[in-house]
C-alpha cells in the first residue's frame, strides 16, 4: 500500500456506501464502530469510536485499510491488529483536514506497519533517509 493509496478505498463500489454505524472488525476481533466517513475524493477516512474497549477514544482510520465491507452485516473489516489501532494518534477534531495530520497517520499506518502490532516506528517521527556521506559512507539524517 501507497500512500496515495491509503486514503481511497481499495473498491471504488465502497464509496457510494454510508458507512456510519457500521461495526468496525480488526484482524483479531472487533474495534467500535464508524462515527463518520469522508467523501472526499482522495481522502477518505472513516473515524471508528472505539467505545469502552479504549475508554471511549476515536480513531481515523485511512480508507485503504478496509480490507472487505459486508453490507449485510453491516460490518467493515480493517487490514490491522487492535493493538495497532489502539496505540494510534487520537482522532484530532481540529486538525483532521490537516495536511500534517494526515501525513503523520500515513506515516504511522503505512506500508511497514501493514497487519502487524510489532512496527518499531513512533507516530511524528521522520523517516530515516541513507544518502552517501564522506569517502563513501552512509549517513544517517
Amino acid at each position: 500500500m501507497t500512500t496515495s493509496t491509503l486514503w481511497r478505498y481499495d473498491d471504488p463500489a465502497w464509496d457510494k456506501i454510508d458507512l456510519v454505524g457500521y461495526s468496525v472488525e480488526a484482524l483479531d476481533g472487533e474495534i467500535g464502530t464508524i462515527d463518520e466517513a469522508s467523501q472526499e475524493t482522495g481522502t477518505r477516512y472513516l473515524v471508528v469510536d472505539t467505545g469502552p474497549w479504549v475508554f471511549g477514544k476515536k480513531v481515523m482510520l485511512p480508507a485503504g485499510l478496509v480490507e472487505r465491507i459486508d453490507v449485510s452485516r453491516k460490518r467493515a473489516y480493517i487490514a490491522q491488529t487492535k493493538d495497532v489501532i489502539k496505540r494510534a494518534p487520537e482522532f484530532n477534531e481540529a486538525r483532521h483536514h490537516d495536511r500534517r495530520y494526515r501525513e503523520a497517520l500515513a506515516f504511522y499506518y503505512g506500508p511497514s506497519r501493514a497487519a502487524t502490532s510489532q512496527g518499531s516506528r513512533r507516530v511524528g517521527a521522520e523517516p530515516t533517509t541513507v544518502r552517501p556521506g564522506r569517502r563513501g559512507r552512509a549517513e544517517r539524517s
